[in-house]
């Protein structure tokens, strides 16, 4: 019983933080705070499942955040952080090529293959960032999940570690020049994937979700 309270207060608390993400003054004001901080060696984008052979509105907000950020010379190299979870696409790989075709220089691409939840795409993506000698690291993203994400960076991850969430103003302007270019995706496909739902029950995937399913072999961690 106690298991299945906790899991109820757990979901509850998710839906308040998406609910409730950075407020455009808020994401303005850590925007103008990665900038006197930065430049960043690397910024943490997390991923979003490829579906129907085409990117969606939000994986496409968060490659073009990222743009932005390292066009401003904010970042210096980006990591797009996620496993093949729910379609038989790795979501770090589809979102680099999607990158690559926008114009975002290949050198200053990585991927991190291994999170299939939020929060191990901060902790995966913070040790990939590590292991590739990367120091000044942020996490960039769009402000809901950033909001959900910060109180996991703060205690698991980094309590230093900057949240970049995406500026929804200048997100808007940013869309009026957005492109939608082709990619060969099946280059991202994963042979034998089986889907989360088919692997993990609901409960353990949002457990998963609020606290990670972390390995901490993974990429040198300890």
């Amino acid at each position: 019983m106690r298991k299945v309270i906790f899991f109820i207060l757990s979901a509850v608390v998710a839906l308040v933080a998406l609910s409730c993400g950075y407020s455009t003054k808020a994401t303005r004001q850590l925007l103008q705070k990665a900038e006197s901080s930065g430049p960043f060696d690397v910024i943490i984008v997390p991923g979003v499942p490829f579906e129907n052979g085409k990117w969606n509105r939000t994986m496409k907000g968060r490659i073009y955040w990222s743009k932005y950020l390292f066009d401003k010379g904010i970042a210096k190299n980006i990591i797009y952080s996620g496993s093949a979870v729910y379609t038989a696409y790795y979501e770090a790989e589809i979102m680099a090529m999607y990158a690559k075709a926008i114009g975002i220089p290949a050198k200053n691409i990585y991927t991190e293959t291994k999170a299939e939840h939020s929060t191990e795409n901060a902790y995966y993506g913070y040790k990939k960032a590590q292991q590739l000698g990367f120091e000044h690291i942020a996490l960039a993203s769009d402000p809901f999940q950033t909001k959900l994400l910060r109180r996991y960076v703060r205690k698991k991850v980094d309590a230093e570690m900057a949240l970049i969430p995406m500026v929804i103003d200048t997100m808007k302007v940013i869309e009026l020049e957005m492109i939608d270019p082709d990619i060969n995706y099946q280059a991202a496909f994963k042979p034998n994937f089986i889907s989360i739902k088919k692997r993990e029950s609901f409960w353990k995937r949002l457990r998963g979700t609020l606290r990670g399913n972390i390995d901490t072999t993974a990429y040198g961690a300890k």
